[in-house]
């Protein structure tokens, strides 16, 4: 029971915070955040992330992102591939080539260097959907190209991640064949990514008809929930993200005549509980124990992972050619490490890939860049206000 009376106390407190919020036009996934940052390990030390507090916020993930696929127009998305690749590129490319030198700077190996620029080449579009969505931006021309930049970004850094794992074990004589197995995860990719073209274009739409026929109560939004549910559980075993699982389950519902009753029925779902219970959680990660020690190593890799997104991926708006105000918010837009910067963390700690003497300064750096994300994206979205495209 002492789990439910946390559970309480942090949804009583997020509607307090995100209502305050709205109240000065602030993005609420802050006052969210900002919750777990005070509650949490950080400052008061009242609530600690366990493993009921992990799954409640990974389906929070998944649903959020659900969500989007569901309120995405995919004929948008098809027309503007070409600018989410060309976004995404840049926005992996640049982390890299500037925060992994900047990290071999400041003592770290060139292998953590490598591997570091690797997770600030993530992008968690989760906090900037909530904003996008908020100000009712989510299907514009900016919206749609952040939503397919993500996908591939995190595609992209999912392949890096693998091949990074892959040389470190092969360097330590693991004896596991580490060769063939990358190579079997990256097949099981490519066929996850066919299946989902035909869920999309037949399971789906099958399977939500279907559901019209079972005498059950909401037996079409609980159809949908399978779809999302299962589209995350199969992206996470062939390597991949949940949420990019869910997106594409969600994209696949929306393709079908009951998209507006599953998207009714699962807002209530995931606002409810399990989306504010996942910013909260972003904040509960945060500690300040060594902070002094490493002060200027977060600082100047905080800055560098706002601008390298913000810059990277703002070029390869414009060189799609996007305006100025445009490429602003989708460089904004991409900002956001969140989940996905805190898993490949993760990951590659458990894969030795990063010390622990500098582990948590990472997982610091990913906190205080999602935090901001939303602010810079604000910003961004009240300046293109009166020129979108």
């Amino acid at each position: 029971m002492e789990f439910i009376a946390v559970l309480a106390g942090l949804l009583l407190a997020t509607q307090i915070v995100a209502h305050l919020c709205r109240r000065i036009e602030i993005p609420e996934v802050i006052g969210q955040i900002l919750v777990g940052i005070i509650a949490g390990p950080a400052i008061l030390d009242w609530v600690h992330l366990n493993s009921m507090m992990n799954e409640f916020q990974e389906i929070g993930v998944i649903i959020l992102m659900f969500i989007a696929g569901l309120e995405s127009d995919l004929s948008l998305l098809k027309k503007y591939l070409k600018p989410a690749v060309v976004v995404a590129l840049l926005g992996v490319i640049t982390p890299i080539v500037i925060m992994g030198p900047v990290s071999y700077m400041f003592g770290f190996t060139k292998l953590e260097s490598l591997f570091i620029g690797v997770i600030f080449a993530t992008t968690s579009v989760s906090i900037s959907v909530a904003v996008l969505r908020e100000f009712n931006r989510l299907n514009s021309r900016e919206g749609a190209t952040v939503l397919g930049a993500a996908v591939a970004d995190d595609i992209i850094g999912v392949i890096l991640l693998s091949v990074m794992i892959s040389v470190i074990n092969g360097s330590n004589n693991s004896g596991h064949g580490n060769g063939q197995s990358l190579g079997i995860i990256l097949l099981m990719q490519l066929v996850f990514f066919g299946g989902t073209y035909l869920l999309i274009r037949w399971l789906a739409p099958y399977l939500i008809h279907m559901s019209d026929r079972l005498l059950t109560v909401a037996s079409t939004s609980v159809m949908a929930m399978i779809i999302c549910l299962g589209m995350a559980a199969i992206a996470d075993y062939v390597g991949l993200s949940g949420a990019v699982g869910s997106f594409f389950a969600g994209i696949a519902v929306a393709n079908t005549k009951h998209k507006e009753v599953v998207d009714r029925s699962f807002i209530p779902i995931g606002y409810a509980m399990f989306i504010p219970l996942f910013f909260v959680s972003v904040g509960l990660n945060m500690r300040f124990d060594n902070i002094g020690e490493s002060f200027v190593f977060v600082i100047v890799m905080t800055i560098l992972a706002c601008l390298t997104k913000l810059l990277g991926c703002g070029a390869g708006a414009k060189l799609s050619g996007f305006s100025m105000p445009s490429s602003y918010v989708v460089g904004s837009g991409m900002i956001a490490r969140g989940e996905m910067g805190l898993i490949t963390a993760q990951i590659g700690y458990e894969a030795h890939l990063l010390s622990p003497m500098y582990y948590s300064d990472v997982i610091t750096v990913i906190i205080i860049a999602t935090v901001l994300a939303p602010f810079i994206l604000k910003n961004a979205l009240k300046r293109s206000a009166n020129k979108i495209e």
